[in-house]
């Protein structure tokens, strides 16, 4: 009998934890959302976005949408625009609380999220590791070998929601949906 109420307020416990989770999830959605069109809107592709430390670090990385070539990429002066409107939209949403803003190219290894990340960057190398592991086609690789979760490879395109990447010799073929991180790995 004395085990019971504790049984019961941890469940409430954990319901509201599971709600809580719930709702931030959908404002970080709207987060999303909102910052994107904003980014969208001055010629600039959202790559990623952060929230840190607590909530009060807000950090976003953007590319140019339509770069004129490789060397056509952000510079301080995008940062600055980009900085300038998103402070300006997040100041008008009361919703938003944050005490920093950081916005920054996605650098040389920049993560990879959207199929149209993958197209774009067709030929180059990258890291991806999957959710859920897949048997290793590689030459080198026995009977008794564990599904392979982690690659770096060469892109090689994208066909049927499914990324080809060539890994040791063989073309893994993997679902976009089970990849959980994707970046570039320049070679220097």
């Amino acid at each position: 009998m004395g085990l019971e109420p504790i049984f019961c307020f941890w469940n409430l416990r954990i319901a509201m934890r599971d709600e809580s989770r719930r709702v931030g999830s959908e404002r970080m959605q709207d987060l999303h959302t909102l910052v994107e069109k904003s980014v969208n809107q001055l010629g600039f592709e959202l790559v990623d976005l952060e929230i840190s430390q607590r909530g009060k670090l807000l950090r976003v990385f953007i590319d140019k949408l339509n770069p004129v070539d490789a060397k056509d990429s952000v510079n301080i002066d995008d940062c600055v625009l980009v900085s300038n409107q998103l402070g300006n939209v997040l100041s008008v949403e009361h919703d938003i609380d944050y005490d920093r803003l950081e916005v920054s190219s996605p650098g040389m290894d920049r993560v990879l999220k959207k199929e149209a990340d993958f197209q774009r960057f067709i030929g180059e190398r990258a890291s991806i590791r999957l959710r859920v592991g897949m048997k290793d086609l590689s030459a080198n690789a026995i009977e008794t070998t564990l599904p392979r979760k982690t690659f770096l490879g060469v892109i090689k395109g994208v066909e049927d929601g499914h990324l080809l990447l060539e890994f040791e010799g063989a073309i893994y073929k993997m679902p976009l949906s089970n990849i959980d991180k994707a970046r570039l790995s320049p070679v220097f």
